[in-house]
């Protein structure tokens, strides 16, 4: 019995020596990482991070969201929706391979959207950061995630801050 823990020493030590560790490729960053944050990132020439904040929310609220989370000391937000997920195609589809084949296959069923705000002063307290990321998350009918990204769509990106550019113009002037 004693001898059993004096040959695990030097398996447990050959196999450490087999660790290569996380692959330099993986902390790359990819071309497009830099443009998606520029898209999801504006500056607001306002030193009010509670104004942003409170922006961010009313106008989260304002596109069906639900909030989850809020930190002003932070300067977070989370929301979220829920929202069907069945495409016509897609449930035609399963369909004729059901007929043709007699085994059924899932189809998508409901999907959440989420979106994240985070903001930061800056140093010189004159501005706002703000960067605002949304995924979606979608389950079929077996109730399985069958989908799970980040949405990537300038144009949503862009919409989005004009909207909240108005929002914030109106919280900066009472309207």
């Amino acid at each position: 019995m004693r001898s059993t823990p004096l040959l695990l020493v030097p398996a447990l030590a050959l196999t450490a020596g087999c660790v290569t560790g996380i692959p330099p490729e993986a902390l790359a960053l990819r071309p497009q990482t830099m443009q998606m944050r520029q898209l999801q990132s504006r500056r607001f020439a306002t030193g009010d991070e509670k104004m942003i904040l409170s922006a961010c929310v009313a106008l989260l609220q304002d596109l069906d969201f639900n909030l989850e989370e809020a930190s002003s000391e932070l300067g977070l937000v989370v929301a979220s929706k829920d929202r069907s997920a069945i495409e016509t195609g897609q449930v035609i589809g399963s369909l004729i391979i059901a007929l043709l084949s007699g085994a059924s296959t899932p189809t998508d069923k409901e999907q959440r959207f989420r979106a994240s705000v985070v903001t930061r002063l800056s140093e010189d307290r004159k501005s706002v950061g703000v960067r605002v990321t949304f995924q979606r998350i979608v389950w079929n009918t077996e109730n399985r995630v069958s989908r799970n990204e980040a949405l990537e769509n300038p144009e949503f990106y862009q919409a989005f801050f004009e909207k909240l550019s108005k929002a914030v113009f109106l919280e900066a002037n009472e309207f």
